[in-house]
């Protein structure tokens, strides 16, 4: 696996033993979960926590989320059984666009099926299911980790006792649909693209550090790039800020795949958790657990007011706010802060 020296040792590997059946009708085979555990299972098998990452995310949350474990903080291995999986579609150890197709002998790639939110967080129960967790204490997430989270209230109300969903929506907005297109046609625009059937030693890398270009910036705010970087020119004579994009975007090539990258935000568009059946109010009516919104004050990609009609519509939720000026990342920047806020509704 390509990926395999980015994420941890610790990292393992379920095995479905069955087909995985998609929401558009198509079958998996041979479908593979990459997972990280902290603490143990109690006999019960009730003090589990699942942890949802984002976009570009792993199954390392301790890495990504640091501050939120330990002692006394959200993720305590001494009172909790924690997993984290990396969801469906990746490329950090679950099946995605990278991996081998059985049908074919040959990776996926752009002929990888069209997935949802709601697939990733079926194949989070069958793993769960897998692993002997009967019941969920609760679930956490930011971002696509946060349109999980409501997938999972939806989905297993009496699997899960309190979810917390951070800076997400539950329908993915024109505003999100524009910028996850722009992107994605930035990658197309590659000459190595080539359909999505390059090969792997030449990726369209271009397209993809220009598509992480236009997603940071969707993921800070005004402030915060006015803090840091102002009109600051450097020796070379370029704005700072440019050099700061620039730096992201080849960060990115060299850790995550172009075709996951488009399947992924292609998941995202399609995120609706009434499953474009029915009412999408009522669908957030139905979530009933107690639930924790975590609103960032400046978020740009979803902003308060999504997580504001998220809690007006579920009935037992309570909004509270991350202030700060970096935007979007916040829930990866101020990670002290919230990890007081999920304490403070965890009871803790």
């Amino acid at each position: 696996m390509k990926y395999r020296h980015l994420i941890s040792p610790e990292t393992q590997v379920y095995q479905l033993s069955e087909p995985f059946s998609l929401e558009s009708g198509e079958l998996l085979m041979d479908v593979e979960v990459a997972y990280r555990c902290w603490g143990t299972l109690n006999e019960s098998g009730d003090n589990a926590v699942h942890i949802c990452h984002a976009l570009t995310g792993s199954a390392d949350a301790d890495e990504w989320w640091g501050p939120l474990f330990g002692e006394g903080r959200t993720f305590d291995g001494d009172r909790n059984f924690i997993v984290c999986s990396n969801v469906l579609g990746s490329c950090y150890g679950t099946t995605g666009p990278i991996s081998i197709n059985p049908a074919t002998g040959k990776p996926y790639g752009r002929g990888f099926p069209a997935i949802t939110v709601r697939d990733m967080v079926r194949l989070q129960w069958r793993l769960l299911q897998g692993l002997g967790v009967k019941k969920l204490q609760f679930v956490i997430g930011g971002s696509l980790g946060g349109m999980q989270v409501l997938e999972w209230g939806k989905l297993y109300p009496d699997y899960v006792d309190r979810i917390v969903s951070i800076a997400a929506a539950g329908r993915h907005s024109p505003w999100c649909i524009a910028m996850s297109e722009a992107q994605r046609q930035a990658i197309f625009a590659d000459p190595n693209w080539c359909n999505g059937n390059y090969e792997e030693d030449s990726p369209p890398s271009t397209g993809l550090a220009a598509a992480r270009m236009m997603a940071m910036i969707s993921y800070r705010a005004t402030a915060s790039f006015e803090q840091r970087f102002g009109r600051e020119v450097q020796e070379d004579g370029e704005f700072a800020i440019a050099s700061y994009l620039r730096y992201q975007g080849q960060k990115l090539v060299k850790r995550f795949d172009a075709n996951t990258y488009v399947a992924l935000t292609e998941a995202m568009d399609r995120h609706d958790v009434s499953g474009g059946e029915g009412d999408y109010l009522a669908a957030l009516g139905a979530i009933a657990q107690p639930t924790l919104v975590v609103a960032i004050d400046s978020d740009l990609l979803y902003p308060p007011r999504d997580q504001q009609e998220l809690a007006q519509w579920m009935p037992n939720a309570q909004l509270e706010w991350l202030s700060s000026p970096h935007g979007h990342d916040a829930f990866l920047i101020n990670m002290v802060a919230l990890n007081e806020l999920v304490m403070a509704f965890l009871g803790n």
